[in-house]
């Protein structure tokens, strides 16, 4: 039986992981206010968010703690009509 070097040995492991699929690596949300802009005329007036706000609403969520330190945008997200949303859409609301 031939010997198989280790170096070669970790290569040919690290290629069936790579391409078996089994792992995945989590996708980095990247934080941008105006993907919630679907969610305005939700956030300004009573009526039901549409689909794609809440989408995206999930999307954003862990940037919604960093987005109420922000002067301009606090008054929209940390209101009583974004905590409505957030429940409409099934988001848990962060304790920042």
């Amino acid at each position: 039986m031939k010997r198989v070097s280790f170096v070669a040995l970790c290569a040919m492991v690290m290629t069936v992981v790579l391409f078996s699929g089994e792992i995945r690596t989590a996708e980095a949300v990247i934080c941008n206010p105006t993907e919630l802009r679907l969610c305005m005329p939700a956030l300004t007036s009573p009526v039901d968010p549409m689909p794609i706000c809440c989408s995206k609403l999930d999307e954003q969520q862990s940037c919604l703690c960093g987005y109420m330190k922000n002067p301009a945008l606090k008054p929209y997200i940390d209101s009583p009509n974004a905590k409505r949303v957030a429940s409409y859409c099934k988001i848990s609301w962060p304790q920042c």
